[in-house]
């Protein structure tokens, strides 16, 4: 009896070049369970100098300077508050898995004379489906329970070991398949030294890159089973667990076994090496293609390949023994010596395998026993490793390759994934890693079709330095990658894959450090971009540029989309990367425009307002202050938007902003320099409150508050939009005044402290309360 279910993914594509309705492609896939496949640093530092103030929070290589090979700074655009619990630390559905040690638990095992079972991947439906019921019983087994004599690896691991079983995951044996094939790789995610005897206790471990960094994944041995057989992935040899037991592991990191289903065999390859995948069109394929995938093979990248699905049918035969909707591994690319009485040469080869395992071949020229192999000196066919059996590889020309297949995934190891004994003249990649998060409100701005928000999504600059050694047109070769986080896990919350991109621009050699403002998006094209937008885990174009400097802009395609990203950039040459970011600060002398009449009048209006108030003190407080301002600011046609007046704790900010001494008034002269900052922010939020609304967007508010003299950092500015506007993503008036006033104090008071301009502010605790609190 055999039980197949189907799932299908629609994947969209949208091309854009930023001008017009952006091109819609839309293609659905079909999967099978039977088959499958688818196709604070602490501290502050301070620096200025003359007129400008400047605060920098931790960070670094803002300066150009040089940086290491490979380097993932810990910092996202979303700020964290020292001292208090982040969202990620509360909700990161990773935190249980990564943190179990498995020393500890095998030391725990041991003692206690028990076998482990796993409480964050237990044996219950929920670990196999989280969309249903299951469609049968299945019975969770131990290796022991399920054959007389397991063991973990038989003979040594290779390509031909592993076949799948009723998950619809060909992507993940895909990637497997070609894992196997790098030795090195193979034991560093699955380490060989594990057994069903020597301290054997029901724990196996196993090792996954996870956007950014190598993790632990440990798990029990109990596997689901179905009559005594296991259920989803095995190997050939019946009491060989190796491959089982890895498919567990990348269950349990992606939450469940059905979270597997359907993929991309880059996707897994990526997982196992920390590489950037690249995917390519074999219709549109470059010139170069071969010299690519040649490199690639000499480098140890994994490859995969495909043909599109047929829409009617699940997995299809073509009469060519070819697959369609099939995931294949690319287990050898090479040129092929060849001699013939009238001629001699090399041939482009390529070898596949299908994961099946099978008959099912191709049957072209170079299939299994084809007369062409009797061109080939036996030697040759012996350094090939060529057989011949019904094991599901098989040769290709390149010609054939590209003719019959229809894309093509390679998994380019990072500058970590070779030896230096391993290298032998191969050449590792240059590689720089960039943490980011798209945040509503902050800097989710969407693709170059938004462009009002666009210019708020995270910015990088890249600087390459020299072109690759073996260019004749002195270009430099950039593969970027763009990988979102977190989102297979997420399915059983109902979330997929955002669509996301990039784009790149050059940044002309007289630019300011800091973001690139909206004006530069406005008046320059881009030079380069991914090839689409798509909803898949990552983007990757190659591109090939001169020297110079550059704007990396990844986004996603609508704007005001939540999530994390990790941007991956390899060169072959030395490169410098960092996030375009600017020091926190204040410009204290600014320029201000001569009053209008309209002004002129409410300031006479105020100061008349004042002294009457005031007493013979000439002092007022917060309260008093709040009448004054708001019998101003609330005449009719005072103000050209809508606006209620001004909060008690605005004002109270506003007193505490002059009030050095905590008496809790304030002075004439104080009131003078108040109504100056006023009136410089009103005229400020005039000009962009475009609508008359009396709001702001938070979009907005980073260039108000630049055109205010503040500069900020992007995760200073992500603090003050979470503490400031509304949840629609709205600045009042009165709001943006107060942020405005407890910025300018916040920095007033800092400067104060740190007098000896070190970069550095101590506080005892009373000073750091009175100072936080009384803003």
């Amino acid at each position: 009896m055999s039980y197949t279910t189907r799932t299908t993914r629609t994947v969209r594509t949208f091309y854009s070049d930023g001008r017009g309705p952006p091109k819609v492609e839309t293609k659905t896939y079909t999967y099978g369970d039977d088959s499958g496949g688818s196709s604070v640093n602490g501290g502050f530092n301070i620096g200025g100098g003359g007129r400008r103030f400047q605060i920098r929070v931790g960070g670094g290589g803002q300066d150009g300077s040089d940086q290491p090979n490979y380097s993932a700074p810990a910092f996202s655009q979303r700020p964290q508050v020292i001292g208090r619990a982040s969202r990620k630390e509360k909700k990161d559905p990773f935190s249980g898995v990564i943190n179990q040690s498995y020393d500890e638990i095998k030391k725990r095992c041991q003692e206690e004379g028990c076998l482990f079972e796993d409480p964050e991947f237990e044996a219950e439906d929920s670990s196999i489906f989280f969309s249903r019921a299951p469609p049968r019983p299945f019975e969770w087994k131990r290796p022991h329970e399920i054959c007389d004599n397991p063991v973990f690896i038989a003979d040594g691991a290779s390509r031909f070991d592993v076949q799948q079983g009723e998950l619809g995951d060909c992507w993940l044996l895909a990637a497997i398949a070609s894992l196997t094939v790098n030795q090195r790789l193979f034991a560093k995610v699955v380490p060989p030294d594990q057994s069903f005897e020597d301290g054997y206790c029901g724990l196996f471990r196993f090792h996954f890159w996870r956007q950014g960094e190598w993790v632990e994944v440990v798990v029990d041995d109990r596997l689901p089973t179905y009559y005594g057989q296991l259920t989803f992935m095995h190997s050939v040899d019946k009491n060989e667990f190796w491959s089982a037991l890895l498919e567990k592991a990348y269950a349990k990191l992606e939450g469940s076994y059905e979270s597997l289903k359907g993929g991309s065999t880059c996707e897994a390859m990526v997982d196992f090496t920390g590489g950037v995948s690249e995917f390519f069109d074999l219709r549109k394929a470059p010139p170069n293609l071969f010299s690519i995938m040649l490199k690639a093979s000499q480098r140890g990248s994994l490859m995969g390949c495909s043909i599109d699905a047929d829409p009617n049918q699940l997995e299809a035969r073509l009469s060519n023994g070819l697959v369609m909707g099939h995931a294949y591994s690319i287990t050898s690319v090479l040129l092929m010596d060849i001699e013939t009485p009238s001629m001699s040469g090399k041939i482009p080869m390529v070898r596949v395998r299908n994961p099946w395992g099978n008959e099912a071949e191709w049957k072209g020229r170079w299939s299994d026993q084809s007369r062409e192999w009797s061109l080939i000196p036996d030697s040759q066919k012996e350094s090939m490793g060529l057989t011949f059996d019904d094991d599901g590889e098989f040769w290709m020309s390149f010609d054939d390759f590209s003719k019959n297949f229809e894309k093509l995934e390679i998994c380019n190891l990072g500058p970590d994934s070779l030896e230096e004994d391993e290298l032998d003249g191969k050449k590792r990649w240059e590689g720089h890693t960039e943490n980011g998060e798209w945040i509503p409100r902050v800097n989710a701005g969407g693709c170059r079709n938004y462009l009002d928000t666009f210019w708020t999504n995270p910015q990088y600059r890249v600087t390459l330095t020299d072109p690759d050694d073996d260019d004749d047109d002195d270009l430099c070769t950039m593969l970027v990658g763009v990988l979102q986080k977190d989102r297979r896990k997420k399915r059983k919350e109902g979330l997929d894959m955002l669509t996301i991109g990039y784009v790149i621009y050059k940044i002309p050699d007289d630019t300011k450090e800091g973001p690139l403002p909206l004006n530069f998006f406005k008046y320059n094209a881009s030079c380069a971009k991914s090839n689409n937008f798509i909803n898949m885990r990552e983007v990757c174009t190659r591109h090939k540029l001169p020297p110079g400097q550059y704007c990396i802009i990844p986004s996603t395609f609508e704007p005001h989309q939540e999530g994390n990203f990790l941007l991956r950039l390899y060169t072959e040459q030395c490169a410098h990367s960092h996030e375009l970011d600017e020091e926190t600060g204040i410009i204290e002398e600014q320029e201000i425009p001569p009053p209008t009449d309209e002004e002129q009048e409410q300031e006479q209006a105020l100061k008349a307002s004042f002294r009457r108030v005031a007493g013979d003190d000439m002092e007022i407080d917060a309260y008093e202050l709040r009448d004054i301002l708001n019998a101003v600011f609330t005449k009719e046609g005072s103000v050209e938007f809508v606006f209620d007046g001004f909060s008690l704790d605005t004002t109270r900010s506003m007193v505490a902003m002059h009030d050095g001494d905590l008496s809790g008034k304030l002075g004439f002269d104080e009131f003078k320099v108040l109504w100056a900052d006023l009136r410089r922010w009103k005229g400020v939020f005039k000009e962009y409150d475009r609508d008359r609304s009396g709001n702001l967007s938070s979009y907005e508010l980073r260039s108000a508050l630049h055109a205010s003299g503040f500069r900020l950092s992007n995760r200073t500015f992500s603090a003050l939009v979470m503490r400031y506007s509304s949840k629609n993503g709205n600045i009042e008036f009165g709001d943006f005044i107060l942020c405005a006033i407890r910025m300018k104090t916040m920095l007033a008071s800092f400067r104060n402290i740190d007098v000896d301009n070190s970069g550095h502010a101590a506080f005892d605790l009373d000073t750091f309360i009175q100072t936080v609190m009384y803003s």
